[in-house]
């Protein structure tokens, strides 16, 4: 098994000479405590580092995503104050910032790939692929696809055609371990089956897959240093080869703690009490939420009252501790006593 990604790439190495992070929230619910501590560690790393923040709307789920949750979103962020110095309100030099408008570049990279024979196009259902109980698993990611269309004939992908199946489009990788440096983690190595195997860039109904439509963004919007939650860490190996294959430099990576409910269910966006528009009817300060994550990040010894700025000079990535966060019980009244 060799490593197609070269060093530079594998580990991240590009280091710029100013910090160009990135605050990118799905317009498919409102933000929860779980957004806010992700947000708050990524806008700190780049405000310490005298950085630059933009803020992009992954809106690539057209059937999910909502204007009303756009401007929830917004509204937490500035509530929080975290603010961003490019966006889509605000604009700058590599918008633009809405994944929605930005279908032609996702749909020239397709065009790139497929000229390079990275791509074939996969005729499999979801209920086919449900089907595939023995296929082999990655952890508790799901199943490998075992890539029964990838050695489809030409005659054999034109009969399926024929039958109005409409395919898929799976990035082909082989039998090749992929890695990248983790800010927190060290050096990660996976198999490309660890990875989930080869995945969609682009679904069959036509929307584009989250995994290459944020390389694409990062990559045109030159941002350099990504901190997100732990989930996504088993799609940075898909990602970072993405970037080899466009011939990219991959970015810094931070896979950061998520944040977990007293019964140790990880925070999605179906609980709705967690929310932060719910905290701030419930009379919740912004300072209180601030506080109380900075004290979970080892920023304070105590949770008090705090704005983001008060860590933004003293702040190190590194030192945020690595363990999952769990909220206590009465997280609200303990928000509200603060």
């Amino acid at each position: 098994m060799t490593n197609i990604v070269p060093e530079s790439a594998r580990i991240g190495l590009l280091q710029p000479a100013s910090v160009r992070g990135r605050l990118a929230p799905s317009p498919t619910g409102y933000m929860h405590l779980g957004n806010a501590w992700s947000f708050l560690l990524c806008w700190l790393s780049v405000r310490s580092k005298g950085g630059t923040l933009v803020l992009r709307m992954e809106d690539i789920d057209p059937d999910r995503s909502r204007p009303e949750y756009v401007d929830g979103i917004m509204r937490d962020l500035e509530w929080l104050g975290l603010n961003w110095d490019e966006g889509p309100d605000v604009g700058g030099p590599y918008g633009p910032y809405v994944q929605s408008q930005r279908y032609d570049r996702y749909e020239e990279v397709i065009r790139q790939l497929q000229e390079q024979g990275h791509v074939y196009p996969c005729f499999c259902t979801r209920k086919e692929l449900r089907a595939l109980a023995s296929a082999p698993h990655a952890e508790d990611y799901g199943a490998a696809y075992p890539g029964l269309c990838l050695n489809l004939t030409q005659a054999e992908r034109e009969e399926r055609t024929a039958q109005g199946r409409n395919a898929a489009l799976r990035l082909h990788c082989g039998d090749h371990s992929l890695g990248f440096h983790d800010l927190l983690r060290g050096d990660i190595c996976l198999t490309w089956e660890e990875c989930g195997g080869d995945f969609a860039v682009r679904r069959s109904d036509g929307v584009f897959a989250y995994q290459l439509a944020v390389v694409i963004d990062d990559a045109d919007q030159h941002i350099t240093q990504i901190v997100r939650g732990d989930d996504i860490l088993h799609c940075t190996p898909r990602q970072v080869l993405i970037y080899h294959l466009l011939g990219k430099p991959a970015p810094s990576y931070a896979h950061v703690p998520l944040v977990f409910d007293h019964e140790g269910e990880r925070l999605a966006k179906r609980h709705h009490h967690f929310e932060l528009r719910m905290l701030r009817e419930a009379g919740v300060r912004p300072e209180a939420v601030v506080g109380y994550l900075a004290f979970r990040a080892g920023l304070q010894p105590e949770p008090a009252p705090a704005r983001p700025e008060a860590f933004s000079h003293s702040f190190m990535l590194e030192k945020v501790p690595p363990v999952r966060v769990v909220l206590e019980q009465d997280i609200i009244n303990v928000l509200s006593s603060l």
